[in-house]
């Protein structure tokens, strides 16, 4: 996935995390830590680092490549288990690749790992009928209906739209 022309580069990453801090200082959500899954080559850790460099930075990544190029902790989201809960869990691109219980469980983690705002991209069967790019995609992975999704997540956090999740300790 490094080295050729993805869905996301870093002029891209930098309005997602923009917009995304922004709606949370608006509704009060303090963003002081920052968990991202999957976090291939470190977009959000360089947008973090250069706009909100007080934020801590935590960069997860299956790829043994990714861990070793970009500074990551190697580790499977469906069986890695946080020390701690995070102000914005970021995941993006992660889950489609996952069996259904290993699927399960990384939303499970994601759901302990996250005490504020979740953003999550994940491809589902309504994407790949109507909005996707197939030039662009990788289509090779596992379908589900965004209903599979909310199901599981709905027991951690409530879905606020466009991608984003509340977790439901929060007070906000």
């Amino acid at each position: 996935f490094y080295g050729r022309d993805g869905v996301h580069d870093a002029k891209r990453i930098a309005h997602l995390a923009r917009g995304v801090t922004s709606l949370a200082a608006w509704w009060r959500i303090p963003v002081r830590d920052v968990l991202d899954v999957g976090a291939g080559p470190g977009y959000w850790r360089d947008w973090l680092s250069a706009e909100l460099p007080k934020v801590r930075y935590h960069g997860l990544d299956v790829s043994d490549h990714a861990c070793r190029t970009y500074g990551h902790e190697q580790a499977d989201l469906a069986t890695w288990s946080p020390r701690k809960a995070y102000d914005l869990v970021v995941c993006q691109s992660v889950l489609q690749y996952l069996d259904d219980a290993a699927c399960s469980r990384a939303i499970g983690t994601l759901g302990d790992a996250c005490r504020g705002i979740l953003v999550l991209e994940v491809p589902t069967t309504a994407d790949r009928e109507g909005a996707i790019d197939p030039s662009g995609t990788d289509l090779d992975v596992h379908w589900r209906t965004g209903a599979w999704y909310r199901r599981r997540l709905g027991r951690h956090l409530t879905e606020i739209g466009a991608g984003l999740w509340l977790s439901r300790r929060n007070p906000a």
